[in-house]
């Protein structure tokens, strides 16, 4: 038995195995197992990011719901800590990268469903719209698999803390309503028999709650124990009268009187049609009393004119409880409820489906009009609005005044003495809505519309609810409903892409699923298929029903105002998926204030959503239909001004953010046709950086369809100015597309000096990834265009990036050899910057070649080199190579100093990458000095941003790091934890010589802990590991420990 009383049931069949679970002792599974958590508030910390899933918890937020409102000095510190422990758990038992910084907070990235307290009110609430559907077996069955998750008191054993002991009272006053929604349900299907114990078990934890003591009243008299239930009654009004001096409530008092009337209305000879409202139904709750069937004494029929429900309907939880929270809205103003959303997301199947869930509330009727607002062709004037729900209301056509303000009287006359529900369906805009708004709260307005509320918000109090896509799972679980489990599952991965070439719009994925469910042989893998080119459109419409997804969309693109109309088709042109206003000026050739004015109406219309302050989004399919109406509608020569337009505006901006991140990367300066009249971004090198992480799949997307569609030479120049972010983000994947798609645009320009540039550029982008030897391929390539050219210049980088290429596999000699070369050539032609970084690479060079002494003179002629050109990224470079020729020389002191110095200037840049790159560095000499804390600390923050930025080689680093921190601490359980996740890391993101490394520290781990053969194993693999990396000293080192 629970703790509620209630017996346990089998295990439902969607309980989360994998996952969170915080309804009993805090847990966490994966694929590989559970997660081992050590300590009360590691456990709390993980259930607070659970029950946020999804959603960024801040920093503050967190160390409130730790420590309470006094929190010790070093809570942000050892937050970061827990932190990092948490996602090494996470990582351990089978859920890698779920946990994610996020600026000041932190992300549990798992679906809400996953965790068991979300699943189980998601079960709750469907149960309770079951109850409302008079479907008491559906109800039943969602609550007692919702139950069965509870495996005790909610976070047993989480951090005593404020935070955690609210949160499991409420978790708790949940269960304990779900417990007695189960038993109402139970009731109504007439299982009052067994009813009876169950509620006496419930009753001996709460023996004074009012519902709990009328559903067992009920059950006792239906089981012919009507003395013991007016018994109960009895002990609860002698407590209410003597702690309280009150009474039990209207509803239960009801109960009691029909009880001794012996009312033939208890008996559960049929199951109640309609519940009668009643004020404890507010909170989702329905009493005692309101299960006996009551027969209406109204003569004249009711209107109930809500149409059937959609016969297809998934997720929308969070939708539907914003509109029951209208259901408890105080006060005498209208009660206005407004679903918004683009065409074909579902506003009207929500919005009848919740409003059948409220008819009992609503005894004198529910109005249903269609306004037609979505097409100017066929919306409906509030006067003829107005005629149909009088007549509805039983006012004769000849009664009924001509003019719209009488007309509007009469129809408030006539509510202010009724409970009704209004649902006004497709407006257009308020002036259809504001005559038929009620004239008290005692009646309900739904309204669904493509427009946002603002404009009837100035009138009256709006409570709006935003519809949009439906996300991966519910898009796949609607295919599902559809088709059938059994179908969906044979193909996962269609089913998935499929949700995702419909963009999550329900009207999409109906058509799609409808097409398939006609068609049992066809897979989903071959509609997927068909989906995938650009008359997706033709594909998502069925024959003989008129709303097809064109359709809907044609519907509001009519409907807008010329200018409008005009912006959203030339937008269908953008590449992107993203765009700012300023983007949107450039490409329609308006003023930014223009823009922003225009995309307003788009935004009202659901035709484009604001994603973020002056960032904007087209849902895929909207963005298909604005380029088919931009083909039909715009001439070719207009259209190919506006691309040209886009592409200018992209090059502008690239050229503008280049000369701020990395002013010696200067091979390229742009000169648009169309350069734009305001940047989007300060003159800083951080605002620019800022604004291109929100543009990066945009600019990839428009060097894409520039070099596929004769833009080659924009191409290529966007290529080159977009590497200096790339590289200091650490998107070396996208860098290595980005730099193919230079190397092809340059070579169709037939420019044999922007080939070769394009080819260092890709040359430095494999080397990132650990492509060495494909690196150094494309160099030679590079080598020799340069040459013949006669660009000495660039014969100069490529030599350099030869050395990097070379050094990667531990070929120094060659590396040294190939950046003096460099050096000679910048030399010659008196670059500055190229002498200053020929300086600096061989000071680095040196380092690793363990000649320390003159590292130090190549690097203290760099920096003052690089500070007299203002170079800060080479400035930082030289700090950092000084900082590790000290380090090497014993002089922690200095090597300290030079270190911080350049993570000073790295952070001012917002270069994360190197950012990363010097903690690691730092913390590396902090280790040496002996300072495991400072290390530590170091290193968690290194690994948080190679995590931020997605840089495997950095994290895997970070990971080797720690685990070696925490072995020389004679930590072997923390040690052992971050060396397995560095080498399971390594294996994915190869490097050879780390990856030996690693492979040593864990075959020290084993032979400390006692185990020779994995010892052994270990060693073993690193011997090999360090021989393919070049490095036979290392190698042979280490053999001779274990031979």
């Amino acid at each position: 038995m629970n703790a509620t009383g209630a017996r346990p049931a089998t295990a439902p069949p969607h309980a989360c195995h994998a996952g969170v679970r915080i309804l009993g002792p805090i847990e966490a599974a994966g694929l590989d197992g559970p997660a081992v958590l050590s300590g009360a508030r590691q456990r709390a910390l993980l259930a607070v990011l659970a029950v946020h899933a999804g959603t960024v918890v801040h920093q503050s937020r967190l160390i409130d719901a730790l420590w309470g409102w006094d929190p010790p000095r070093t809570a942000v510190k050892t937050l970061h800590s827990h932190i990092a422990r948490v996602r090494q758990a996470l990582d351990a038992c089978g859920l890698p990268a779920a946990l994610h910084t996020r600026h000041a907070g932190y992300l549990l990235d798992i679906p809400a469903l996953e965790v068991d307290a979300h699943l189980f009110e998601s079960k709750v609430a469907s149960a309770r719209r079951h109850l409302g559907d008079s479907v008491p077996e559906a109800a039943a069955r969602e609550l007692r698999e919702g139950l069965a998750l509870w495996r005790g008191d909610a976070l047993a054993d989480g951090e005593p803390t404020g935070w955690a002991a609210a949160e499991a009272a409420r978790l708790n006053e949940v269960r304990l309503c779900a417990e007695e929604d189960l038993w109402e349900a139970e009731l109504r299907l007439g299982r009052h028999r067994t009813a009876v114990g169950e509620l006496e078990r419930l009753l001996v934890g709460h023996p004074h709650r009012e519902r709990l003591v009328g559903l067992s009243m009920l059950a006792l008299y239906r089981c012919g124990r009507p003395a013991e239930a007016l018994d109960a009654y009895r002990r609860l009004r002698a407590h209410l009268a003597d702690e309280l001096g009150t009474d039990p409530g209207p509803d239960l008092q009801r109960l009691h009187t029909a009880i001794l009337r012996e009312d033939p209305a208890l008996h559960p000879a049929t199951p109640a049609v309609a519940d009668p409202p009643a004020t404890s139904e507010l909170a989702g709750h329905t009493p005692a009393s309101a299960l006996v069937g009551q027969a209406a004494p109204n003569a004249e029929p009711v209107p109930a004119e809500l149409p059937a429900p959609a016969g297809h309907f998934i997720g929308r939880d969070e939708e539907l409880s914003a509109l029951d929270r209208l259901l408890a809205q105080d006060g005498p103003q209208p009660r206005i409820g407004f679903v918004a959303g683009p065409g074909g997301m579902g506003k009207t199947a929500l919005a009848v489906r919740w409003a059948h869930t409220v008819v009992p509330r609503f005894p004198d009727g529910q109005l249903y009009v269609d306004l037609g607002g979505h097409d100017p062709a066929t919306a409906l004037p509030p006067t003829q609005a107005l005629a149909q729900v009088l007549a509805s209301l039983g006012v004769p056509a000849g009664r009924i005044p001509a003019e719209l303000p009488a007309r509007a009287a009469l129809y408030r006359t006539l509510l202010s003495e009724r409970r009704m529900l209004v649902v006004l369906d497709n407006a257009a805009g308020p002036d259809q809505v504001l005559p038929l708004v009620p004239p008290t709260a005692a009646s309900l307005l739904l309204v669904t519309s493509r427009s946002r509320p603002t404009a009837l918000a100035v009138h009256h109090a709006v409570h709006a609810v935003a519809l949009d896509a439906l996300d991966r799972h519910a898009a796949v679980a609607l295919l599902a409903q559809v088709l059938g489990r059994a179908r969906v599952d044979r193909e996962p991965a269609a089913a998935v892409e499929l949700a995702g070439l419909c963009g999550g719009m329900p009207l999409a994925l109906r058509i799609a699923a409808a097409k398939l469910a006609a068609r049992p042989g066809r897979t989903l893998a071959e509609l997927t298929a068909e989906l995938v080119d650009d008359d997706r459109l033709d594909e998502l419409s069925v024959p003989g029903d008129s709303r097809s997804v064109r359709t809907v969309f044609g519907s509001a693109y009519r409907a807008l105002p010329a200018p409008a109309a005009r912006l959203f088709r030339l937008l269908g042109l953008h590449p992107g998926a993203t765009f700012t206003g300023h983007l949107a000026a450039a490409a329609a050739d308006l003023t930014l204030p223009a823009a922003r004015r225009v995309l307003a109406e788009l935004v009202s219309a659901h035709l484009v959503g604001e994603v973020a302050p002056d960032r904007y989004r087209c849902h895929d399919l909207l963005r298909l239909y604005a380029r088919e109406c931009a083909a039909a509608d715009e001439t070719a020569a207009a259209r190919d001004e506006t691309l040209a337009r886009i592409v200018d505006w992209h090059l502008a901006v690239a050229d503008a953010a280049n000369r701020l991140v990395d002013p010696g990367r200067d091979r390229v300066r742009a000169a648009p046709a169309h350069p734009p009249a305001q940047l989007p971004f300060a003159d800083d090198p951080v605002a620019a950086l800022a604004f291109l992480d929100g543009e990066r799949a945009g600019m990839l997307a428009v060097v894409r369809h520039a070099a596929e569609h004769g833009h080659h030479t924009a191409a290529w120049q966007l290529t080159y100015l977009l590497t200096g972010f790339f590289d200091s983000r650490g998107h070396w994947a996208d860098r290595v597309e980005l730099c193919r798609l230079g190397v092809a645009a340059a070579a169709r320009c037939g420019d044999p000096g922007a080939e070769g540039l394009m080819r260092s550029g890709l040359g430095v982008a494999l080397i990132m990834t650990r492509r060495f030897d494909e690196a150094l391929d494309v160099l030679q390539h590079a080598l020799a265009l340069t040459r013949r050219c006669g660009d000495t210049r660039g014969e100069g980088h490529v030599h350099n990036n030869i050395a990097v290429a070379n050094a990667g596999l531990r070929r120094h000699d060659e590396a040294v050899e190939a950046y003096q070369q460099a050096l000679a050539l910048h030399t010659s032609i008196g670059s500055a910057l190229g002498v200053a970084l020929g300086l600096n690479n061989i000071g680095d060079a040196y380092v690793r070649m363990g000649r320390a002494e003159l590292s130090l003179e190549y690097l203290a002629r760099a920096l003052p080199a690089a500070r007299e050109l203002g170079n800060a990224r080479l400035e930082a470079a030289a700090l950092s190579g000084l900082g590790q020729a000290h380090a090497a020389l014993g002089d922690l002191d200095a090597a300290l100093d030079h270190l911080r110095q350049a993570l000073a200037v790295r952070r001012h840049r917002g270069d994360r990458r190197h950012e990363a790159d010097t903690r690691n560095t730092i913390g590396t000499v902090h280790l040496r000095g002996g300072d495991h804390r400072a290390a530590l600390d170091e290193f968690g923050q290194a690994l948080e941003l190679s995590r931020e930025i997605a840089d495997r080689h950095l994290e895997a680093t970070a990971l080797a790091n720690l685990g070696r921190t925490h072995l020389e601490r004679d930590d072997p359980v923390a040690a052992a934890g971050y060396l397995r996740l560095a080498q399971a890391l390594r294996s994915r993101a190869p490097d050879h010589f780390e990856a030996a490394c690693i492979a040593r520290d864990l075959g020290e781990l084993a032979r400390r802990g006692g185990d020779p053969a994995e010892a052994r194993t270990q060693w073993q693999l690193a011997v090999d590991l360090f021989r393919k990396a070049n490095a036979p000293a290392e190698a042979e080192a280490l053999a001779d420990t274990f031979a």
